[in-house]
């Protein structure tokens, strides 16, 4: 597997674990209360920092591993996960077809980001950018 393949599956794993980060937070800020600091220990609150210590750790490999400006639009596909993962841990939340379509332009930017970077382009002088 090539250093730029896994890096793109290292930057998607990233988000996956940023993105349940993000939805433990939300699930752990339920139960917080400012007056009682001994709730800030609550499970889901602190899995929440753990899954964002995993994502960390999973972007930096992709960092060393692949080009920079392949790996890191992909980080926007955290935007993904959660959006289409909330309505369903969280009733309150839904999608309607305006969330849907910025998932849209989300994927088709990554996407064109992603093959842009992947071209090579000959300059004058022979050279490849």
């Amino acid at each position: 597997m090539s250093n730029n393949r896994q890096a793109i599956l290292l930057a998607l794993l990233c988000t996956i674990f940023t993105s349940a980060g993000q939805l433990m937070w939300k699930m752990g800020v339920g139960k917080l209360s400012w007056l009682n600091w001994i709730t800030f220990l609550n499970a889901p609150f602190l899995l929440g920092f753990v899954c964002y210590g995993l994502g960390a750790v999973l972007m930096l490999m992709a960092f060393k591993k692949g080009e920079l400006s392949l790996v890191y639009p992909l980080i926007a596909t955290s935007y993904v996960w959660v959006g289409l993962l909330s309505p369903y841990f969280f009733p309150t939340d839904s999608m309607n077809l305006w969330k849907f379509a910025g998932i849209g332009v989300i994927l088709v930017s990554v996407g064109v980001l992603g093959w842009g970077s992947s071209k090579k382009t000959e300059t004058a002088a022979g050279g490849v950018i």
